[in-house]
């Protein structure tokens, strides 16, 4: 079935420069000067709202071509699909060959999902949770946490991620992982993407992480972020593939603890030198491209290339421990409140990174890897269900799936009529938010997000990924 008014629709596409069809609940797209460039398409749900800005910033992606060698073989876009503030559309998925873009990342580098479970009921929750919550607080908004680590920790942090990061713990603990049980966090490296580890080099971090010696207190390790971040204490409601269920250690009645962060200041510091520096690269002789998204060529500047893939890990090592420290603060308050909890790791994955796959590389904004039989976590908004899935490993769209359910509204609209919009509106009733700034609930109210049962059933349809478990919201923290 198609959308209403569709023929009118892509009439005012086309008025600005896209050439669009539409069939089975997926838009092609392409410029209209463009005819060489790779169809792109966006896998979106009857109904669902169609941007012209994000339909334009994903064509222009596809367009992107460097002159003296390197092209995109490939583009798409997940259902949670939307407009990026920096011109490339959240849930945008592209394969290059011969080329990286730098812009495709972003700064928010390895911004991705963890997802913990613990054999705790709601009941047994809620009965301490005011004492949870405060000392969650603590660490979280007012800076008790301590993460502090010598000099070089850090480096081994940058250097190679969680692996030798733990290794580096073991020969010297400090800060608050002193208490926690560092052989479990060894063993569960192996349930995170990449073991959590990738080819990076600590010379490439801010110089003020990476002293000589001494001891390194960073502000922004065991941070959650702004923005869609957030640490959400969940539910597990209903269990759809016991199997693999089982398997993952996933049951009915359990609490889950997601978490959504990335590389926070360090990939602010790393993207945004790389994407200057492709700028500066471009050669001298050409015009600017119009989408202003400059690649880096492995013919023209294979060095710079290489820099840029190790800077990018660089800052996705940092991304990986910090959300594993976020999960082991909350994991030690757990205890501290709750007694001997475990509350093992299910998955963690990133869903902003570039990847070596296909004929060259897969570079994910705002969509994460879906692998056939790899654990995927696709939160809903704070007020609707989240789920657990696991990959089909679908080429159409490149192997990956959606990262959440994604905005159908913007913070700056919502902040500015959000306030005056009742809780039944914002889709707020009910909903446990734990923040300092009241304008983050509104920002991030439910109302803000696409329903996203409608965004899961189309991945299923479309053979993307399979659903897993659902799980249930019961409060979530926003910095």
């Amino acid at each position: 079935m198609q959308p209403k008014n569709l023929q009118r629709l892509l009439r005012a596409l086309a008025r600005q420069g896209l050439d669009v069809t539409y069939s089975n609940c997926t838009y092609s797209v392409r410029l209209v000067n463009s005819v060489d460039a790779p169809i792109a398409e966006v896998l979106l749900p009857e109904g669902f709202p169609v941007e012209a800005k994000a339909l334009k910033q994903l064509a222009n992606l596809a367009n992107v071509r460097h002159p003296v060698g390197g092209c995109v073989c490939r583009a798409c876009a997940t259902p949670d699909f939307h407009p990026g503030d920096a011109g490339i559309a959240i849930g945008s998925v592209v394969e290059t060959e011969g080329q990286v873009i730098p812009a495709a990342v972003g700064s928010d580098i390895n911004c991705g999902m963890r997802l913990h479970v613990a054999d705790l009921t709601i009941d047994e929750f809620l009965e301490k949770r005011d004492s949870f919550v405060e000392r969650m607080k603590g660490d979280y908004f007012f800076g008790t946490r301590d993460v502090t680590m010598t000099a070089r920790t850090m480096r081994a942090l940058f250097q190679y991620g969680v692996p030798d990061w733990i290794d580096a713990m073991l020969d010297k603990p400090t800060g608050s992982v002193v208490k926690s049980d560092l052989e479990q966090l060894a063993q569960e490296s192996e349930r995170i993407f990449l073991g959590g580890s990738m080819d990076g080099d600590w010379k490439l971090a801010p110089a003020e992480l990476i002293p000589d010696d001494g001891l390194v207190r960073d502000g922004g390790l065991g941070t959650i972020g702004s923005g869609n971040h957030f640490v959400e204490v969940q539910r597990v409601d209903k269990v759809e593939n016991r199997a693999l269920a089982y398997a993952w250690g996933v049951r009915e009645g359990q609490l889950a603890f997601m978490i959504h962060s990335g590389s926070r200041n360090v990939g602010k510091y790393i993207g945004g030198m790389w994407r200057d520096k492709a700028k500066v690269t471009w050669p001298k002789n050409l015009k600017y491209p119009e989408s202003q998204i400059f690649p880096l060529s492995v013919h023209s500047h294979p060095e710079l290339v290489a820099s840029y893939l190790q800077a990018e890990a660089t800052a996705a090592n940092y991304g990986f421990v910090n959300r594993l420290l976020l999960a082991e603060l909350l994991r030690l308050r757990l205890r501290e409140v709750y007694g001997d909890i475990e509350a093992p790791l299910v998955y963690d994955l990133p869903h902003n990174i570039t990847l070596p796959e296909g004929q060259g590389w897969v570079t994910r904004k705002g969509a994460c890897p879906a692998h056939i039989d790899q654990p995927v976590i696709i939160p809903g908004s704070m007020g609707a269900n989240s789920y657990l899935m696991v990959g089909k490993g679908n080429p159409e769209f490149c192997n990956s799936a959606s990262h959440g359910a994604g905005r159908v509204r913007s913070r700056f609209d919502l902040s500015r009529r959000g306030a005056s919009q009742s809780e039944a509106e914002l889709g707020l009733t009910g909903v446990d938010c734990i923040t300092l700034r009241e304008e983050r609930r509104i920002e991030e109210a439910p109302a803000a997000y696409k329903p996203i049962q409608s965004v899961i059933d189309v991945q299923v349809e479309a053979q993307m990924v399979d659903v897993v478990a659902r799980l249930s919201p019961i409060l979530t923290f926003k910095a």
